[in-house]
């Protein structure tokens, strides 16, 4: 009998253990990772302020997802006595890490105006963006296409370029490609020393990087580049066993596949299953995006749907010309869609088609898909119809 309690009791540990340990993991990756905050912040830190406050704070702004999170993150890092008083720009997507080490930085008032620049899959925008007080939130005075010829400096702009105090960062979204990335950053003023080689396609990571004026465009997409290495170190270290990846690098190539096929977050891990299933099943992967990717070789966007002809096209990226992964990515894959690829939704789905939501139908069956396809088709119509 007492043999049998004492293996309940390992047994009982063994299982409370491993819990906590899922638990931590949890809870580490919700510290590290991308930040649930759309636009970016002007966090005030009253002298005298204490972690919890400023938790309570970020948590009300809708900045951090959990304020205990937060402050555990805070404690172990041992930072909660090196809270700054001041004014903090918080950027959109922060991590709770990267928050944390803002507001424990110091150093100059971090809010006031700033000239944003955006380099944006179907467009590059520079934004001179100034702080309301009352509600903390930026508000934007003037855009302009910095990379378009012969488009007159808004007088705003130049007027910020001279302040001391003005704060410059650039945002990069998800999906762009490297010569996307380049070109912009040749064609910004403030930045200095134009770069002729294109990085490797998937090598930079999409972001917000804080400039000053002077920077050399080759130091930022150093940035980029170490930023986007350790997150794929760190997804590989973290994936899913049994995946049909033999490297960090195929993985990056698959996670920018799932970055183009989809805008809706929630489904990067449905898409990234179909097609690891379609990998496993010696399926070819037959996406559009790669086929895209053949023509334009990610200088600039097609502007128009596909061809037959292409489809029909060999080109070394031209999924549905060719079996398993394309030999380099097509975009620059953010964080969640390369954690997506290395981690994806356990499905029996093998196709998908837009429904019209901005989403997609998932089907395990070539029969369920041309029934999707067919309603998809009859929606398409109907928007022709109305315009």
């Amino acid at each position: 009998m007492w043999r049998h309690l004492a293996s309940n009791t390992i047994t009982f540990l063994i299982v409370g253990l491993a819990g906590a340990a899922g638990v931590i993991a949890w809870g580490v990756n919700e510290y590290s990772g991308e930040g649930p905050l759309e636009t970016a912040i002007c966090l005030q830190v009253e002298p005298g302020t204490n972690f919890r406050t400023v938790s309570q704070q970020l948590a009300e702004k809708g900045a951090i997802g959990s304020d205990s999170i937060f402050r555990i993150g805070a404690e172990y890092a041992d930072k909660t006595s090196q809270l700054k008083a001041g004014s903090h720009l918080i950027p959109e997507r922060a991590s709770m890490e990267r928050i944390v080490d803002i507001v424990t930085r110091g150093g100059a008032s971090t809010c006031g105006t700033e000239i944003l620049y955006r380099v944006g899959v179907n467009a590059v925008l520079a934004e001179v963006r100034e702080l309301d007080p009352a509600t903390s939130d930026y508000v934007e005075l003037v855009e302009f296409d910095p990379t378009a010829e012969g488009v007159e400096t808004p007088p705003e702009y130049a007027e910020m370029r001279e302040r001391a105090d003005t704060r410059y960062r650039i945002a990069v979204a998800e999906g762009v490609t490297s010569w996307q990335v380049t070109q912009a950053l040749n064609a910004f003023d403030t930045l200095e020393g134009d770069v002729e080689e294109i990085p490797a396609e998937g090598s930079l990571a999409p972001d917000s990087y804080e400039i000053t004026p002077g920077t050399q465009v080759a130091q930022v997409l150093d940035r980029m580049a170490a930023a986007q290495a350790a997150i794929l170190a760190q997804a590989w270290e973290n994936r899913a066993g049994d995946l049909p990846l033999d490297t960090p690098e195929e993985a990056l190539i698959l996670a920018s596949i799932v970055e183009k096929e989809t805008g809706v977050a929630a489904e990067r891990p449905q898409v990234a299953s179909v097609f690891v299933n379609r990998l496993r099943q010696g399926m070819p992967l037959q996406t559009d995006p790669t086929v895209i990717y053949g023509i334009t070789e990610g200088k600039g966007v097609l502007g128009r749907g596909l061809r037959r002809s292409e489809l029909d096209r060999e080109t070394p990226w031209n999924t549905y010309k060719i079996n398993g992964l394309p030999p380099t990515p097509i975009a620059n894959p953010g964080r969640a869609a390369i954690e997506a690829a290395l981690n994806p939704d356990t499905t029996d789905y093998i196709f998908f088609v837009a429904d019209g939501t901005g989403g997609h139908a998932f089907a395990q069956t070539l029969d369920e898909h041309n029934r999707n396809v067919a309603k998809w088709r009859e929606i398409e119509a109907e928007r022709a119809a109305g315009n």
